[in-house]
């Protein structure tokens, strides 16, 4: 017999209250339907369902507050490593992955969707080298319209006015995002010819890669507004990534953004 932490089960009860079926929570969660029906029939007779709970108030829909600041940093996320799904019973469900060699971000991660829907349960869901950090909610697609059919980098991507107010208003949380999620800080190298001997030289820099030019514009477009020098790295020709590599744009985003831990 397995047993299951608690957390596993705290997960599984938290799907399951969104409406979702218990064939689709044991799929996704790797544990046994049965489990997941023993599990569902004690917490309704501990305490049963509210029938016709009101679902927590969106930022959008409803006018509710909204953590701006939070929510700049998750914008980044997503759009680097996050996606909106949907469960069958119709509930979207936000998911953001996180390489389990950056377990800083994975925290970073959950305390922002914890503070942009404050009513609506976090949770992690350990896959093959990665987290993924979810939490349902009817209100992601108000507060992710770029949710679409279909890979990010085949449609288009572009920020809603509110969501551009929203960077411009915190525009280093949102670069940390897309760091933290598509891009690294290194220890890049070269050689300089020094009083006739040829010295190993060291210097930091930032990179940034992600296949949709549209995401790649917003962040570069931020990167100008903030004063900080970017440049194209190419590879065959083509544009590969984006680097940060002057001493000065480097000491500016060692200030605001940093390596990932």
């Amino acid at each position: 017999m397995v047993n299951h932490s608690t957390e596993a089960r705290q997960n599984a009860l938290t799907l399951l209250r969104g409406g979702a079926r218990n064939a689709d929570v044991a799929r996704q969660l790797n544990i046994p339907v049965g489990t997941i029906g023993k599990w569902l029939h004690v917490d309704r007779s501990l305490r049963g369902e509210c029938p016709g709970r009101p679902s927590p108030k969106c930022p959008r829909c409803d006018e509710a507050p909204l953590d701006e600041l939070a929510y700049s940093y998750l914008l980044g996320l997503y759009l680097g490593d996050g996606c909106v799904s949907t469960l069958p019973n119709g509930v979207p469900f936000l998911r953001v992955a996180c390489a389990d060699a950056w377990p800083g971000l994975i925290e970073a991660c959950e305390e922002a969707v914890r503070s942009v829907r404050p009513d609506n349960k976090v949770f992690r869901v350990q896959r093959q080298g990665y987290v993924a950090v979810t939490a349902c909610s009817r209100h992601w697609p108000c507060l992710f319209p770029q949710h679409g059919p279909g890979k990010k980098h085949d449609r288009v991507i572009a920020l809603d006015p509110w969501q551009q107010e929203i960077v411009d208003a915190h525009p280093w949380d949102f670069i940390r995002g897309l760091i933290h999620s598509d891009g690294c800080r290194i220890t890049n190298w070269t050689t300089r010819l020094i009083g006739g001997e040829r010295k190993r030289y060291e210097y930091p820099r930032y990179f940034f890669t992600n296949k949709s030019d549209d995401i790649c514009r917003l962040y570069t477009d931020t990167l100008d507004k903030l004063g900080v020098a970017w440049t194209h790295c190419t590879r065959q020709g083509n544009a590969y990534n984006i680097s940060v590599a002057r001493k000065a744009s480097v000491a500016l985003m060692d200030a605001h953004v940093g390596p990932k831990f």
